[in-house]
């Protein structure tokens, strides 16, 4: 497959990001103006001193900002900049995530995301700044997600694991287990709002969105299939944003390699032919909001 600039330019984007550091201190650090970073950024060819520079500071290997081989990303920062970047030219999306596909979730699923994700950063050991700046980054990232999707409309099969469907309904949209009695009440509501909304894709069968329900259990590590014109790509994540959310810890990964989406389309296949779908997942997921409203 032949380099594409702009992917380079996509990956250093996304890496800076994820670095926390500003373009001004990754330029002075590398020996170029700002300006000149952000033309890279943009898809300009540069040298490969320069790209083994901007490599070491980021903490990423050359062939990794190439787009050779494995995509490794240990931000979440980096990786939903990333996965914005791909969308932005994607025609399919099969997602295999947790209870909700975010691209699907409502205005108010939004509202209440960044309280969330705040909620789930760990106040201990000076960190606390750094992880509410991700915060704000990742929300930020989000929004021009959503609003490139709602102004593309590219098809997504999404499948949900029953269990994890039960859990969110249980727990609600919580960042932590240990929130007051009063706060989990409003974050099942929420929970069970968006599961009905979830549930009326499922009834409805909108032109593009087709979601279904799994018994089996599924990891906790979710991957993303996306069809763009001219190739697929691959995302694994274990970055999670809805109930007891993780977007601190862990190894994404992003690749083309035929195998590795080869492999994945099976599962995904396989998965969906095994789903509820239609009227009779939307009747299941109504079951279990009943269940869990009580």
């Amino acid at each position: 497959m032949p380099v594409r600039f702009d992917d380079i330019g996509n990956r250093l984007k996304a890496f800076r990001l994820g670095s926390g550091m500003s373009a001004d201190e990754i330029a002075s650090q590398i020996g170029i103006s700002r300006a000149a970073l952000y033309r890279y950024e943009k898809g300009e060819v540069a040298k490969i001193e320069t790209l083994d520079r901007m490599a070491t500071l980021l903490g990423v290997s050359v062939p990794t900002l190439l787009g050779v081989g494995v995509e490794y990303m240990s931000s979440a920062v980096a990786f939903f900049e990333r996965i914005r970047q791909v969308e932005e030219t994607a025609e399919h999306i099969i997602v295999s995530s947790g209870p909700v596909s975010y691209l699907l979730t409502s205005s108010d699923f939004d509202k209440r995301l960044e309280t969330i994700l705040k909620e789930s950063i760990p106040k201990e050991n000076n960190g606390n700044q750094a992880g509410l700046e991700s915060v704000s980054e990742i929300m930020n990232i989000l929004k021009q997600r959503k609003e490139a999707y709602r102004r593309r409309q590219p098809s997504i099969v999404s499948v949900i694991a029953a269990d994890e469907l039960r859990r969110f309904l249980r727990n609600g949209l919580v960042g932590k287990l240990d929130v007051p009695a009063r706060t989990r009440k409003k974050r099942r509501e929420t929970a069970l709002e968006e599961m009905e909304r979830v549930a009326a894709f499922m009834e409805d069968e909108p032109i593009g969105v087709q979601i279904g329900i799994v018994e089996d259990t599924l990891p906790r590590t979710s991957f993303q299939i996306f069809r763009q014109p001219d190739r697929l790509v691959l995302a694994v994540s274990p970055y999670r944003l809805g109930e007891n959310p993780n977007i601190r810890v862990g190894v994404a990964m992003m690749t083309s390699a035929p195998e590795a989406i080869e492999l994945h389309e099976q599962t995904a296949e396989n998965l969906w032919k095994r789903a509820l779908k239609g009227r009779d997942a939307a009747e299941f997921t109504r079951k279990a909001i009943k269940r869990y409203a009580v």
